[in-house]
Parts: structure tokens; C-alpha cells; sequence
């Protein structure tokens, strides 16, 4: 997978997060991620608190909307591979797992 980093200012795009932190929950993904990995709505939600959380952009699978990656850990120190976009405002949640072995570079650097 090819990853770019939002931006060359992530303390902007990260600014933008922490205004938004509404997260829009609907039939269409309510649960879903716990059925898929056994990850909670609530786990989804925490990973946009974690400090060393990184944020790229998901150049791949931005077809209609933009996407983005977020690789952050829980409370639990559970650390997540998320994949949100924005909408009307709000963070809508589209997937999310835990990080495979090959993926955890890229949240410890």
C-alpha cells in the first residue's frame, strides 16, 4: 500500500481534527468494525486522542470522497489501523482493525 502524509504541516490538519471530534454513527457502520475485527465504536473514537497518532492521506481508495489512515492506540494500548473520512463536519468511520506486524513502522516512526 502507498501511504503520503496529510501534510508537510500535520499541526494543521491536526488543528482541523480537534475542532471536528463529532463522529457520525448510522445503520451503515454502527458495530460493523466489531463484527468484522473486533474493534468497538467506542476503541475507533479513542485512537483520535492518542498523542503519537499519525494521519496519511489514502490515496488509493479516494474515489468519491477523501479518505484517510489513522494509526493510534487505545487506552488499552491496542494500537488501531483506522479509516476514516469527513463529512457535513463530523469524522465518519469506514473500517477499522488492528496493525499487522508490517504496518507497525510506520506508527512507531
Amino acid at each position: 500500500m502507498i501511504y503520503t502524509i496529510v501534510s508537510r504541516y500535520p499541526y494543521i490538519f491536526m488543528q482541523i481534527i480537534k475542532q471536528l471530534l463529532e463522529f457520525e454513527w448510522d445503520e451503515g457502520n454502527r458495530g460493523k468494525n466489531f463484527q468484522k475485527h473486533k474493534v468497538s465504536d467506542g476503541e475507533c473514537e479513542e485512537v483520535f486522542f492518542d498523542p503519537n497518532k499519525k494521519i496519511y492521506k489514502d490515496v488509493i481508495h479516494s474515489g468519491k470522497e477523501k479518505r484517510y489512515i489513522l494509526l493510534g492506540a487505545t487506552k488499552a494500548d491496542r494500537i488501531l489501523f483506522v479509516v476514516f473520512t469527513i463529512r457535513k463536519s463530523r469524522i465518519r468511520i469506514v473500517s477499522a482493525r488492528d496493525l499487522n506486524k508490517k504496518e507497525l513502522y510506520l506508527y512507531e516512526n
